[in-house]
């Protein structure tokens, strides 16, 4: 399982002109996912994810989670994160 999170004021996701999915503050997570991927991964990447520090407290110091601010999280699947981009030397573009 690979994760790519940006953190957000505000994030959506559009397919044909309708909306997919719609938060307000929190997480926007790209998620792709192997087959060799098992629940207890997935539940252990969901747990970090969720309590990572990476938003400002009164002190503006990444000190808080997302259970803190209680924010919310659109996931989007991405499985291009498991993408082989390398090339064979010869090959051409």
């Amino acid at each position: 399982m690979i994760a790519v999170i940006q953190r957000v004021s505000s994030a959506s996701c559009q397919v044909d002109e309708e909306y997919t999915g719609k938060i307000k503050k929190g997480l926007l997570v790209f998620v792709g996912f192997d087959s060799n991927d098992t629940q207890i991964e997935i539940e252990k990447m969901v747990k970090k994810i969720v309590h990572l520090r990476i938003f400002s407290d009164q002190e503006d110091k990444m000190n808080l989670s997302l259970l803190d601010i209680g924010g919310e999280i659109l996931s989007i699947s991405q499985f291009t994160l498991y993408a082989d981009c390398k090339k064979e030397i010869g090959q051409v573009l």
